[in-house]
């Protein structure tokens, strides 16, 4: 198989002297194209750590990653930033839309930092909202959802750049039972089509949709077993 993600030995310290704390203490591991991927782990694992360093959101004191054939250690912020708004598409508990703007211009944010064209940013956040059912909402503010039609909407937004990896932090963790089940559903379908699906969570029953989890204590894997 042929792998996505790629992290050697990478470790994370944040403050210096008697202060530094080490965050995650030398991680190896690899994620293939297509894998649907939990990480689980107590507040003060390190999982929280690790997921802003796979969706680039920052960078190891030491060791080596690489993400979609990419060495990261070799990137500029520039550089980090277009791979992240190209190849990482993320899904986040609280949501992170914008209120004050309709689900479709919401869709589109990602493209505009993209530089994306108006008609062709338009196309795509449609066809991604078709893809999440909620077509019929595009003109929609998000305060006019219910907490699952805005997760789908943050899922449709997070598809819109055909990103390789889908990074969700918690994404049924402001959702009731039903409605979870309904996200995880679709972030399967999502996995079937081709993405690779990477969730953090608290929740054995969430971890339990993906193909493989890996358990961080103490900033090292005590765990990675395939389901």
């Amino acid at each position: 198989m042929k792998k996505i993600i790629s992290l050697h030995d990478v470790r994370k310290t944040y403050g210096t002297g008697e202060s530094a704390y080490e965050a995650l203490k030398g991680i190896n591991v690899h994620i293939n194209v297509g894998d649907m991927v939990a990480i689980m782990g107590p507040s003060g694992s390190g999982k929280s750590t690790l997921m802003n360093i796979l969706g680039l959101l920052d960078t190891p004191t030491s060791g080596d990653y690489s993400i979609d054939n990419r060495d990261t250690k070799s990137l500029n912020d520039d550089q980090m930033s277009e791979l992240r708004n190209h190849t990482v598409g993320f899904i986040f508990q609280s949501f992170n839309l914008l209120p004050r703007i309709s689900v479709l211009e919401n869709v589109e944010r990602p493209m505009v930092y993209g530089g994306v064209g108006a008609d062709e940013r338009r196309t795509r956040a449609l066809a991604s909202l078709k893809k999440v059912e909620l077509s019929d909402k595009a003109s929609r503010f998000p305060t006019q959802l219910s907490g699952g039609q805005i997760q789908r909407v943050a899922i449709a937004r997070a598809l819109v750049m055909n990103p390789a990896i889908i990074l969700a932090d918690e994404p049924t963790g402001n959702l009731d039972s039903v409605t979870s089940t309904q996200v995880m559903k679709l972030l399967c379908k999502i996995n079937k089509q081709g993405n690779t699906v990477i969730i953090v969570t608290h929740s054995d029953e969430i971890a339990s949709y993906a193909k493989r989890t890996i358990v961080i204590r103490d900033g090292l894997i005590s765990e990675d077993k395939k389901s």
